[in-house]
C-alpha cells in the first residue's frame, strides 16, 4: 500500500509540475482561458493567471517529495474538484470554453472527458491525503 501511496502521489505531484510549467510565462492566454468559463469577475481573472501556474507548481513539489504531504493532497482534491465543476458549468450551459489546462497551445474544449478526467484526479488526491506519503517521502524523515 505505501508503493501505491508513492506511486500516486509521484503521479499527481506530476501533472501539477508539468501544468504549471506549460502555464509559466503564458498569462494573457490563461487569463483569456480562464474568463471564457465566465465564472469568476473580470478583476479576479488577471490575478489569478498570473498566481495559478506557481501555486501548481508549488503544490506539485510538495507532493513529488512527500512534504506536509496530507495538506498538499487536499488542497489538490478541492483543487481539481473546482476544476471539474468549472468545466463541467460551462458544458452545461453550452459554453465552448478552451480547457487550457495544458497550457497555451492546449486548445481542447472543456467537456464531459474533462470533468471526469478532474474527478479521477480529485480522487486519487483524496486517497494520498487520507492514506498519507507513502514511500520515500520527507515528511516520514521529518516526523519519524
Amino acid at each position: 500500500m505505501n508503493a501505491l501511496a508513492l506511486a500516486v502521489r509521484l503521479a499527481l505531484g506530476l501533472v501539477l509540475v508539468v501544468t504549471g510549467a506549460l502555464k509559466v510565462g503564458h498569462a494573457p492566454d490563461l487569463a483569456a482561458a480562464i474568463a471564457g468559463f465566465r465564472l469568476l469577475p473580470g478583476a479576479v481573472v488577471a490575478p489569478m493567471a498570473l498566481i495559478l501556474p506557481y501555486f501548481e507548481l508549488l503544490l506539485g513539489g510538495y507532493l513529488l517529495v512527500g512534504l506536509f504531504t496530507r495538506a498538499a493532497a487536499w488542497i489538490a482534491c478541492a483543487q481539481f474538484a473546482i476544476y471539474a465543476a468549472a468545466i463541467a458549468s460551462a458544458v452545461l450551459r453550452h459554453i465552448p470554453a478552451n480547457c487550457g489546462c495544458f497550457g497555451p497551445h492546449d486548445q481542447a474544449t472543456a467537456d464531459w472527458p474533462h470533468v471526469a478526467f478532474d474527478l479521477a484526479l480529485a480522487l486519487l488526491a483524496a486517497f494520498v491525503a487520507r492514506r498519507g506519503a507513502g514511500l520515500l517521502a520527507l515528511d516520514g524523515r521529518l516526523n519519524p
